[in-house]
């Protein structure tokens, strides 16, 4: 990797994103590698991208929610309340197109400030980067979520299937994000100029798909819409769900080797 500043970088890199590019190298054991301006500022762009991804799903959570709440003390169905939130998964979806551009603008950038490219380049998939077991969970994830607002949608209480409508356009808007982050994440190009920066590449990857795909909306949103105004069995239901999927992402995150691992394992390769 390249030692010295980001000649087109805007802004420039910073001295405490050079420290945590430091710190981030230690917890992965690749403290001997010491931190770069390019490092440091690809992990920058994906701290923040990443907290914009997170305040996008809260938007969409606190959307849902408010389109709810005005079902329930309206008295009367309206459809316009799920116009208004189909329109604003819509908004949020080109948000987070725009997001992942800015990141990948930021790799290409960074890639063009390479003297030279890693001999040995690699482009992990999904079974590399995600893993198959992560993406069995994740199908599980949205199938149970998906049974659980179809089983609401077929109560006859009709404020019931109109909150039903807004889980599942709230579900659809969530993975529709979901499925283009990692749609970027495993097209954007490998930045790399050696072993290390090559590792710490293939680090980032598995890293950013583990986190993406922790289905935090999945398991919120249906409690927030209709726990308590659903029947009783459905309310259980929802409580199972929950449950089991906490206790199969911890067996997952306790099982599933680290991403410094799959790195090494993409690196033998």
């Amino acid at each position: 990797m390249t030692r010295g500043p980001l000649p087109d970088a805007d802004p420039p890199v910073r001295e405490v994103d050079l420290r945590l590019a430091g710190e981030w190298l230690a917890r992965h054991d690749l403290a001997d590698a010491g931190p770069t301006p390019l490092l440091a500022s690809r992990l920058a762009v994906r701290r923040r991208a990443r907290l914009a991804a997170h305040i996008i799903l809260a938007v969409l959570i606190i959307a849902s929610a408010l389109a709810a709440t005005f079902d329930r003390f309206a008295g009367s169905v309206r459809p316009w309340p799920l116009l208004v939130l189909a329109a604003l998964v819509a908004g949020l979806l080109l948000a987070q197109s725009l997001l992942d551009w800015w990141v990948r603008r930021v790799d290409q950038r960074a890639g063009a400030t390479l003297s030279r490219r890693a001999a040995h380049l690699v482009q992990p998939g999904w079974r590399a980067v995600l893993g198959r077991p992560y993406a069995v969970f994740v199908v599980a994830t949205f199938a149970g979520a998906m049974v659980l607002a179809g089983s609401a949608l077929a109560l006859p209480d009709p404020t019931v299937r109109q909150l039903a409508v807004v889980l599942l356009i709230g579900l659809l808007g969530v993975t529709a994000i979901t499925v283009m982050q990692l749609r970027h994440l495993l097209r954007r190009p490998v930045v790399a100029q050696d072993e290390e920066s090559l590792t710490a590449d293939v680090i980032m990857r598995v890293e950013d798909a583990r986190e993406l795909t922790t289905p935090s909306v999945q398991w919120s949103l249906p409690m927030v819409l209709l726990f308590g105004t659903a029947p009783g069995w459905w309310s259980a239901a929802a409580v199972v769900y929950l449950i089991l999927g906490l206790v199969a992402l911890i067996a997952l995150q306790a099982r599933m080797p680290s991403s410094v691992t799959v790195a090494r394992r993409v690196m033998s390769v």
